[in-house]
């Protein structure tokens, strides 16, 4: 909501829930068929209930929306994604209950909705982009992050371009700077040198010394069947990150 009223931007609250389709032994049809309801009569309280939670948020006026549906979310989010320029999804803490009726993996958000996606850590719920950092890597995805990010980058007061190399310089990082530069954006290149054991743990230190509320990456991943197995860099800042992510892939 916060995102929205700075932009003067759409908003869209999206929620899905997918049936739990019983498995029949020797019921009666009558049986099948009260089960069934139940289950249906339990999904739509669900999304009744994410949706009076959205509404109870942000209100109602001619810049918000609300779209659910009963099917899979996983599916539904990246098809309304087509209707958006970015998706923001929560990171649920540690010690949230596992039940995925109505949750998203945020990683799987990055890799299938063809969008930016914004990851909002626990106990986050305004954004902070005041000072960004840049996880740079000379890639396509982390190009397509810095694109993305554009709008957010012309709106901080600084943003550091961090790249981990064995150089005291990164002239691809320094090309971004100047890049950025051309855009309006103060910036300036951060290289963390030397023999580096996590680079996402250089990059969140960039973050905490800088007092950052967003970092920039991007994602990297393939899919196993249905399941995205994510690079090291990728999974630790979906993991660990303790400020809003913004990803692309």
């Amino acid at each position: 909501m916060g995102i929205a009223a700075d932009f003067g931007s759409h908003l869209i609250g999206v929620a899905a829930e997918q049936m739990l389709v019983p498995i029949y032994t020797d019921m009666t049809p009558n049986v099948s068929v009260t089960l069934m309801d139940d289950e249906r009569a339990r999904v739509e309280s669900d999304l009744a209930a994410a949706r009076a939670s959205f509404v109870s948020t942000v209100g109602a006026g001619n810049n918000v929306e609300w779209r659910s549906d009963i099917s899979d979310p996983r599916r539904f989010l990246a098809e309304q994604a087509r209707a958006a320029d970015l998706v923001v999804v929560g990171r649920k803490a540690g010690g949230d209950p596992r039940d995925g009726g109505l949750s998203v993996s945020p990683g799987a958000a990055a890799m299938e909705c063809g969008r930016p996606i914004l990851v909002a850590p626990p106990k986050i719920d305004r954004l902070s982009a005041k000072r960004v950092v840049v996880a740079w890597k000379d890639t396509r995805e982390a190009r397509r992050a810095i694109r993305d990010s554009m709008p957010f980058l012309q709106r901080a007061e600084e943003v550091l371009v961090v790249s981990a190399t064995l150089e005291l310089r990164d002239r691809g990082a320094e090309d971004v700077v100047s890049y950025l530069g051309r855009h309006g954006v103060t910036a300036r290149s951060v290289v963390r040198a030397g023999e580096i054991s996590s680079i996402a743990g250089e990059v969140l230190e960039v973050a905490r010394e800088a007092e950052a509320g967003l970092i920039v990456s991007g994602a990297y991943g393939h899919s196993r069947t249905r399941e995205w197995i994510f690079g090291g860099v990728t999974h630790d800042l979906l993991q660990s990150s303790n400020v809003c992510l913004l990803m692309s892939h």
